[in-house]
Order: C-alpha cells, then sequence, then structure tokens
C-alpha cells in the first residue's frame, strides 16, 4: 500500500486548532466532561446503544489519539482505566487540564501527534479516537502506530466522517444529496486551512488487515429524529445516509 499525503497536514491541522477551531471546541469541553453516560459523535450516540467501550476496561491502561480536550480519557478514567491523551494542539491541552483540575480527574496529557506516539510497543489495551487521529491523521501512518502500541488482542475504537458523507461534502454549506468527487482515489479531503481524511470502506479494511487487525463491527449511524443541524451537514441529511461510523477492530494475537 502507498499513497502520498503530504506531511504539512499536521502542522496545517495544528494551526487549524490552535487559531480556529479552539475557539468554538474548547466552551463544549464542559459539558462533555460532566455526562454520566459517555455519547458518540456528532448525533451524541449513546454508549449504552454501541457498546463502544470495550468489556474489562478496569484498569486497562489506555490511549486516546487525538483527544483534544480529553473529555473521552475523562470517560475512561471513570470507567477505572488508566488513560494517556495525545494531540497536537496546546490550546486543547490547555482546555483539557483546566477541565481535569474543575473535575478532580487527573491522567497524562502529552503535547504530540498520533502517527508517531512516544511509547514502546504493546503498552495499551486500548487506543480509541473519535474525530481526532481518526480523521485529523494520516490513516496509513497513525493506525499502524496503533496497531504497534497495542498489546496483541487490544482494542482499537474509533468514530470518523463517513465516505458517503466525504463523497457528498462541500466547501461551502452542507452535504448535498448529489456526489461532490469520486471515491477512486479518495484519502483526504483538503479544505485550504485544514486537511482531513477519508478512505473508503475497502481501502479501510486493506488497510486494518495489513496491521493484523481483526474487525469486529462497523457501526453506520442515523442521525435521531430530535437532532439538529451542523454547518457540514443537516440532521435531514443525516437521516437517510451515515454522515458517520463507528469502527471496532482487535488486534491478533
Amino acid at each position: 500500500m502507498t499513497h502520498d499525503a503530504p506531511a504539512e497536514h499536521v502542522e496545517q491541522n495544528r494551526r487549524f486548532w490552535d487559531d480556529e477551531a479552539a475557539a468554538w471546541h474548547g466552551p463544549l469541553a464542559r459539558a462533555h466532561w460532566a455526562q454520566a453516560e459517555p455519547s458518540w459523535g456528532l448525533w451524541a450516540t449513546p454508549e449504552s446503544q454501541v457498546s463502544l467501550l470495550p468489556e474489562g476496561i478496569d484498569g486497562m491502561r489506555t490511549i486516546d489519539l487525538g483527544c483534544g480536550t480529553a473529555y473521552v480519557s475523562a470517560w475512561l478514567a471513570r470507567a477505572g482505566a488508566h488513560p494517556v491523551g495525545i494531540d497536537v494542539s496546546e490550546r486543547q491541552l490547555a482546555t483539557a487540564r483546566v477541565m481535569q483540575a474543575e473535575f478532580d480527574l487527573d491522567f497524562p496529557l502529552l503535547l504530540g501527534n498520533a502517527e508517531n506516539v512516544p511509547f514502546e510497543d504493546n503498552t495499551f489495551g486500548l487506543a480509541i479516537s473519535e474525530y481526532g487521529a481518526s480523521l485529523w491523521c494520516d490513516p496509513y501512518q497513525w493506525i499502524p502506530e496503533a496497531a504497534r502500541i497495542l498489546v496483541p488482542g487490544g482494542r482499537l475504537v474509533f468514530s470518523r466522517y463517513s465516505p458517503l458523507f466525504a463523497l457528498c461534502a462541500r466547501p461551502e454549506g452542507p452535504a448535498s444529496a448529489a456526489l461532490s468527487r469520486g471515491q477512486f482515489g479518495l484519502t483526504r479531503l483538503d479544505w485550504g486551512n485544514r486537511m482531513e481524511f477519508v478512505l473508503p470502506h475497502g481501502e479501510m479494511i486493506r488497510l486494518l488487515r495489513a496491521c493484523d487487525f481483526v474487525v469486529e463491527d462497523l457501526i453506520e449511524i442515523q442521525a435521531p429524529q430530535s437532532a439538529r443541524d451542523y454547518p457540514e451537514v443537516s440532521a435531514d441529511w443525516a437521516q437517510q445516509w451515515p454522515s458517520e461510523e463507528i469502527w471496532k477492530v482487535r488486534l491478533a494475537g
């Protein structure tokens, strides 16, 4: 498998989150940290519906790849796990540290790139990414890296935009009901100020298998009737087609 994704996406996305996205994402952190039950993605799909977290998480070492404000790590800590969060954005991590103090939860937060994680092989039982590395990092880099740091039998779970959404997304306005680009060769969406990565299903499965992952589930999310619109996708669109999806995979061994 080869790819030609430019290395500058890391710095481009760092600038986006430090200079633009942190301003609107930071205020959401407190609401996420305060949740009694985890919920996932744009449509706040409850954990009780998708069972994203594996059983036996109590006492498990976990890593949140592209943790942002680290609310997922907070949920993992409350479930008894020993989480680590890593993110490229200093401003996102600064917000995470404020939340740690406010909610009296302490776990390591590292400034770094999920494509090059500063841990030894076979360190974690779970790697997780909710629209973190799963969207903002090169999958040909971060998925092999996740495989490297997981113990045999460890789990990788991640949520991301669906390939169908990527085919219909537009630079301005919400996703269209018509295709905006071709699927063959689809790897990334370059929006000028940021770069997002979305592989088609076939390519994602081949990549996961090449890294010795076994696919256990792929959940395509339908927005609930109560959902609100987002600038990139309307609730009506996401009630007809999946705008996002959850992957659950296990490292062989």
